[in-house]
């Protein structure tokens, strides 16, 4: 198997409760197991929850869309493209009922080092993200996202909690 469909296939659920999942990669997992994404710095975080089916997905975002990236093969890579790739996996795993979302992340990161009026990566991953749920039909319940500093997640898809971890702002709960 080619190591660009290796990357576009969603990590494997473990029979254990964690899912991890890396930069640029997804995954769905259901009733009793956390999907967990670690280090997210001007990267998003997009966790959407289907309630009544119990089941979560989330999508560690690298990008807004494919307009910058010479590599666009991998859609969870891309928050534009992430977005109708969970919301598909939910539908496909029988979850029929309406989505909510929650976002992670965007920090814009190392900003001392941009110039004057330079592209904060970290808000357009978020922007694109936000309009991609829109266009969507999903609603964005909650949020932690912008500042200076990276952040962990962990997404219990039974509850639909997310806990937002940091240095800087301790445990945070979605």
């Amino acid at each position: 198997m080619s190591t660009r469909a290796l990357r576009e296939r969603p990590a494997i659920e473990r029979p254990g409760r964690e899912v991890r999942v890396k930069v640029a990669d997804h995954a769905i997992a259901g009733d009793g197991q956390h999907l967990v994404t670690l280090g997210l710095g001007s990267c998003v975080a997009i966790a959407i929850h289907a309630p009544r089916a119990r089941l979560g997905a989330l999508a560690h975002v690298l990008l807004p869309d494919t307009s910058i990236a010479r590599d666009r093969g991998n859609p969870a890579r891309f928050a534009d493209r992430a977005v109708p790739l969970l919301v598909e996996a939910l539908r496909a795993r029988g979850a029929t009922e309406p989505l909510v979302a929650k976002l992670v992340g965007g920090a814009g990161m190392f900003a001392q080092l941009l110039r004057q009026g330079g592209v904060n990566m970290g808000a357009r991953n978020t922007e694109a993200a936000r309009a991609a749920l829109r266009l969507a039909g999903v609603a964005v319940v909650a949020e932690d996202t912008g500042g200076d500093y990276g952040r962990s997640v962990w997404f219990d898809t039974a509850s639909g909690t997310v806990t937002v971890r940091s240095l800087r702002g301790g445990d945070r709960v979605l």
